[in-house]
């Protein structure tokens, strides 16, 4: 397997774990606030293959708790299930960020054991969502049944919204909280421009703002937090 990019070490992506970051290439929605755009293209740059990683993570036994894959978006990896049993077999937790769009993929995966947290990015409202992901007609129906899925909590989760002036409102986050009511995590993300991201002009709320759309959501779910403000 194609590796696009490596952190070797985070506290940050996965919560409460020292761990490091596997980027993989490719994506099925094309988000106009993406940080990781050059990631879209299955094509982006490699800079290392799947035994390049392993041993790199022999290496980091006892000093990292877990491995956090991310994208791009993983699920489209179909060979995804062979990379995370090894590194099962090293003995690391795993995290793996997703789009929702891939449920039955994410179903094997949990139902396997070879996931111990799952974060799940929530664009936007349900009539907002091809807008927000720069795909006008997009059907929500499999994003609907990872939601569903997550909710029954076979796995620790969290769901989770950047947030963007121009793409999010009040109602917006009217439309998130009964979608997701009942969830366990929920968390809304600072917009931050980076050269990365696709297009110019985009802008972030205040900490303020952020925390008024934070008490929309709470009624309907039991954890809500703020990332990325100070």
């Amino acid at each position: 397997m194609k590796i696009h990019g490596l952190q070797k070490m985070t506290l940050l992506d996965y919560p409460g774990h020292v761990a490091c970051t596997v980027f993989l290439g490719g994506c099925d929605m094309r988000c106009p606030f993406c940080h990781n755009a050059e990631l879209l293209d299955m094509n982006a740059p490699e800079v290392m293959d799947d035994q390049a990683l392993l041993k790199f993570l022999k290496g980091r036994q006892g000093l990292l708790d877990g491995v956090a894959i991310t994208g791009g978006e993983p699920m489209m990896r179909k060979d995804l299930p062979g990379l995370l049993e090894a590194i099962r077999e090293l003995g690391f937790k795993i995290k793996i960020d997703t789009n929702g769009n891939h449920p039955a993929l994410l179903k094997s995966i949990v139902g396997s054991g070879l996931a111990d947290y799952i974060a799940m990015d929530i664009k936007n409202s349900p009539e907002r969502y091809g807008e927000t992901i720069g795909i006008p007609s997009f059907d929500i129906s499999k994003v609907e049944e990872s939601i569903e899925f997550l909710k029954s909590r076979p796995v620790e989760y969290e769901f989770r919204t950047t947030v963007v002036k121009e793409f999010h409102d009040a109602d917006s986050f009217k439309g998130i909280a009964k979608w997701l009511s009942g969830a366990e995590n929920y968390f809304l993300q600072c917009f931050v421009d980076r050269e990365s991201v696709p297009y110019a002009g985009l802008n972030a709320y205040t900490k303020a703002e952020l925390d008024g759309f934070a008490d929309i959501i709470r009624p309907f779910v039991k954890n809500v937090g703020v990332r990325g403000v100070d």
